[in-house]
């Protein structure tokens, strides 16, 4: 069990939970909606661990957070409609799910799609803490997966004592709810509401938003039966590849790609993505070891199953 701390917002406070973040380790921090819980959105163990500490049972995006625009417009492509929102309504309880370009992030942060949602939030001690640190952070909501957000560091300590290293004190959240989510586009779809109006939104872009979505459209990622699936067919609960196959193994079954040779979930989840993309790029078919339905291997389980649907 860790020993969480609660870090006081002062200088020594902000610089000690930039020092844990760079080491790979979670902090939760205020942000004027919720507490939320964040790590190195580029690290692929940190953001596993994210998963791991709120029970979190699929790898659903989440949301990055940057201290403004121009760090924003490193990880995310940005149409004149995605600038308009950001301009107005940033910082501030707004995220936007847009293309991947530029600098990586972890894919488990996006669950494997080419987008990413982002954000940057209002919230002082948040904008302290991400200057500090210098990168994006990966924050959803710093509760268990399924209970109601923290809006006060006691409630996160509540839920997340002894599996995260540190909260950040800065008091009770402003707004109190999460941000709203929008996908810019034709139509633009709200895809969450939240703590940003939706009139506000629709005044600014001068059309409505569309709330919802089909397995054509989905209102949010991962819907599709047949999702993150690499161009090879791929085989699940594999006890050995066959002759033209790819290997992807776990815990003692050998072979170079391996998602944790000691079995561990959580350095599996990290290297999931990874290795499927590493396999696909050889040009066979993909044999998969069984991965155990505990804890983040639900996650794993479910995405590899997604990876092996027949393709529609």
């Amino acid at each position: 069990m860790i020993d969480t701390r609660l870090l006081p917002a002062t200088p020594e406070g902000v610089a000690e939970a930039a020092r844990i973040l760079a080491g790979g380790g979670l902090v939760a921090l205020p942000t004027e909606t919720v507490y939320g819980l964040a790590g190195d959105a580029r690290n692929d163990r940190a953001v596993a661990r994210i998963f791991e500490a709120k029970g979190r049972p699929q790898f659903n995006p989440l949301i990055v957070h940057v201290p403004d625009l121009e760090a924003a417009c490193r990880y995310a492509r940005f149409d004149a409609e995605a600038l308009r929102l950001a301009e107005t309504f940033w910082p501030g309880p707004l995220t936007l799910v847009l293309p991947l370009e530029g600098e990586p992030v972890s894919p488990l942060v996006s669950a494997g799609l080419p987008t990413v949602a982002i954000r940057v939030p209002a919230h002082p001690l948040a904008q302290r803490l991400m200057r500090a640190f210098g990168g994006p952070l990966a924050a959803p909501s710093a509760n268990p997966s399924g209970r109601v957000s923290p809006t006060r560091p006691e409630h996160v300590l509540e839920g997340l004592a002894g599996r995260i290293e540190a909260v950040l004190d800065g008091g009770a959240c402003e707004v109190g709810v999460e941000s709203t989510i929008v996908a810019p586009g034709d139509p633009p779809l709200l895809l969450r509401p939240g703590g940003l109006p939706v009139e506000a939104l629709e005044d600014c872009i001068g059309q409505p938003l569309i709330t919802g979505g089909s397995s054509e459209r989905p209102s949010a990622p991962g819907q599709l039966s047949s999702h993150y699936a690499p161009d090879a067919p791929v085989r699940l609960g594999a006890t050995e590849a066959a002759p033209d196959e790819t290997w992807i193994g776990f815990g003692r079954t050998g072979g170079p790609l391996n998602l944790s040779p000691g079995g561990d979930l959580v350095e599996a989840a990290a290297n999931l993505f990874h290795l499927l993309r590493q396999a696909d790029r050889l040009g066979r078919p993909i044999a998969v070891a069984p991965v155990p339905e505990r804890g983040l291997g639900r996650a794993i389980n479910d995405r590899l199953r997604r990876a092996a649907s027949p393709r529609p």
